[in-house]
């Protein structure tokens, strides 16, 4: 069991994810990932989603720029609040898992915007970039890294490879479109088998609707080297937050999610929109199954 969604949890609670509010208001985030354990995710996932250096930096012209109209140790303020996101949820298992293991993904995505594969750096400029940022989460006391909403396999390639560099476990979460293809075009087939060399511990769906993940479900499993598994977003995107609905309330939610353990999904959770009762109800289910 996966957690749920962490950005629109925050502002399901009346507060603005700008800044991820680790160091502002870490009250608010370790009794986020608090929730999550007591609704029986095995798995909390960082306050992290696209905190990096190189996000700080697209504000702004170039380093001179930034230096001259941003507030100072932008780039060190990222770093302190990676660290921060990992403690907070090392708090929040130790508060409420009451002794069940409960495991720590450092949570990144792509280093451009998620949904835009043309965005990508280059390969040398994402290898960088990707051994620092996990250096980092490695460093602060993640059990893994967990690489999500990706949209290429170039970049599913770079972030493993740094993951292995770094001796940490990785799981990669592709993000599918309605025919079960990555962005690029490319078929989970192709994804699996350029994985495969670099022995990912798991390969998974998410931030797509529910339909989507089970379309890419079917091409994935058949060819997935590891475990695979589905955590799908609910709502809609209203930039630059998220618009909640009612089309998959936890009932609702659950019955998809039986239909990916039926395909084979080993790991199960929510993206975008989803809260602690929707992995509740996931967990209730699976573990008495």
């Amino acid at each position: 069991m996966l957690d749920g969604a962490i950005g629109t949890e925050i502002l399901r609670r009346d507060v603005t994810w700008a800044d991820h509010q680790n160091l502002a208001r870490p009250d608010v985030i370790r009794a986020l990932h608090a929730d999550y354990v007591k609704a029986g995710a095995d798995v909390l996932s960082t306050n992290t989603f696209q905190l990096t250096k190189r996000a700080m930096r697209n504000h702004f012209r170039d380093d001179d720029h930034m230096t001259r109209v941003g507030v100072p140790g932008l780039l060190e303020r990222t770093d302190d609040s990676l660290r921060a996101a990992v403690q907070l949820c090392v708090d929040a298992r130790k508060q409420a898992a009451n002794g069940r293991p409960v495991a720590i993904a450092g949570a990144i995505t792509t280093l451009e915007w998620c949904f835009r594969p043309d965005l990508a750096p280059t390969l040398e400029q994402a290898a960088g970039e990707y051994r620092e940022l996990i250096g980092v989460l490695a460093d602060a006391g993640s059990d893994l890294i967990l690489v999500e909403t990706v949209n290429s396999i170039a970049e599913a390639v770079v972030a493993v490879e740094s993951a292995n560099h770094a001796g940490i476990p990785i799981w990669v979460a592709f993000v599918p479109d309605e025919n079960g293809r990555l962005f690029t075009g490319e078929t989970m087939a192709a994804a699996s088998a350029a994985l495969a060399p670099l022995k990912p511990d798991a390969i998974l769906l998410n931030c797509a609707p529910p339909a989507d993940c089970a379309a890419g479900l079917r091409e994935l499993v058949p060819t997935a080297s590891a475990p695979t598994g589905v955590y799908p977003h609910i709502g809609r995107f209203n930039p630059p937050e998220w618009m909640f609905t009612d089309e998959y309330p936890p009932p609702t939610y659950l019955d998809e999610a039986r239909a990916w353990r039926e395909r084979g999904a080993a790991i199960v959770g929510g993206c975008c929109g989803t809260t602690p009762e929707h992995i509740a109800l996931l967990a209730k289910e699976f573990r008495a199954g």
